[in-house]
């Protein structure tokens, strides 16, 4: 299982489907007589029945990253929202980035495939307000800003590059309602293929009472320049040795000491009730092996408390697992084979900086940082009285 397969179930409901084009409401044409009536009766039946219809507008969140691009469409739900359909491919638009400095033509080619494939939803869904943005890979390349116009000219989509502290403030937003209400603070971290985004939140003051203004009680933050993909390049994925990922272990811990407020961020945790979460595909798939998993399921990893001596055990059993192995198991796959120790690594080097006794797994991140935002933004308008009126 990729990391694309379980981003995509993220949030969804019985019914939707992964990159299948069918959200809830829309059965397949094999599933009995109801799928069989034509256009008129259907209409006929929704007419009959208003509690049919779709209710409140159409939301979507596109996050195209250093090795994934996804696609989340959403409506309104209960304070919330529930998916329509969701589209995700590993594309690996950083391949060779941190070599060359410039994005490969093979690597823009599989992008736009991609992208086709999103637009197309897009368009079947056609959604009141979408949010499409580019991350690392597309900040860094020379030629990251061409390819955004080439994206535009080629599939109609408006990318936006976006910063690396609204990146963070997306993340913290999408995976908020998994901080525990009793904490004082958390530290959530976020692993990219490019590079990985740590935010503090301090609720000492107060915490925001909803989840689209969480952003606002981040203390401190901070983009490594280091990811799954570019580590895996620097170091090696395949055959990683104990020496090996020690190296990329204090390679990273090397950038975590620009960190403003590391100290302070350290002795909040000795003091207070603070724990990590963290969202990427490395800690998923390190909550999909330690609950043995014959195959990843979201509705069993997301939310999952992992105790730092289960952290420390799975990690070991995978540093041990050659790589035949990694790409056998149905929590790894042949696509984050090689990059699922890189990802340890970036994570140890957190774990060892500001340890913790716990952490909580997140499947969700970016797409439902955006989408939670655009809702917000929206019935915060609502709530708003109008001047014009008396």
């Amino acid at each position: 299982m990729t990391d694309d397969d379980r981003s995509a179930a993220a949030t969804a409901p019985p019914g939707a489907e992964n990159a299948g084009g069918r959200g809830p409401g829309r059965p397949d044409a094999a599933n009995g007589p109801a799928a069989r009536r034509g256009d008129a009766e259907r209409r006929k039946d929704n007419a009959l029945n208003p509690a049919r219809r779709p209710r409140g507008p159409v939301y979507a969140a596109l996050d195209l990253g250093t090795n994934n691009c996804r696609l989340l469409i959403a409506r309104p739900h209960d304070g919330g929202f529930r998916v329509l359909d969701g589209f995700t491919r590993i594309v690996r638009l950083g391949e060779g980035l941190s070599v060359t400095g410039r994005l490969s033509d093979a690597a823009m080619d599989r992008t736009i495939e991609a992208l086709k494939q999103c637009r197309n939803k897009l368009r079947e869904h056609e959604p009141a307000r979408m949010r499409l943005i580019a991350t690392e890979a597309c900040r860094q390349a020379s030629n990251g800003a061409q390819f955004v116009a080439r994206i535009k000219a080629e599939t109609g989509l408006d990318l936006e590059i976006v910063d690396r502290q609204t990146e963070a403030e997306l993340a913290v937003t999408g995976c908020a309602d998994l901080i525990e209400a009793e904490s004082d603070g958390a530290l959530m971290f976020d692993i990219g293929g490019g590079s990985s985004e740590l935010a503090w939140l301090d609720f000492r003051g107060g915490r925001p009472r909803r989840q689209g203004r969480m952003a606002a009680s981040i203390r401190s933050w901070q983009s490594l320049p280091v990811g799954v993909v570019s580590i895996a390049e620097k170091f090696g994925g395949v055959s990683v040795t104990p020496e090996s990922f020690e190296a990329m272990v204090a390679h990273v811990a090397g950038h975590l000491r620009e960190f403003k407020g590391r100290g302070k961020l350290r002795q909040m945790i000795a003091d207070h009730p603070v724990h990590l979460i963290g969202t990427s595909g490395t800690v998923t798939t390190l909550a999909g092996l330690h609950l043995g998993l014959e195959r990843y399921e979201r509705q069993k990893v997301d939310g999952l408390w992992m105790a730092r001596a289960e952290v420390d055990a799975t990690m070991k059993a995978l540093l041990a697992m050659p790589f035949e192995r990694r790409v056998a198991h149905p929590c790894i796959g042949r696509d984050r084979a090689d990059l699922v120790l890189p990802g340890c690594a970036i994570f140890e080097a957190i774990r060892r900086e500001w340890p913790t006794e716990r952490v909580r797994v997140a499947d969700r991140g970016l797409r439902e940082g955006i989408l939670i935002s655009l809702i917000d933004a929206d019935r915060g308008a609502a709530r708003r009285p109008n001047p014009g009126r008396r």
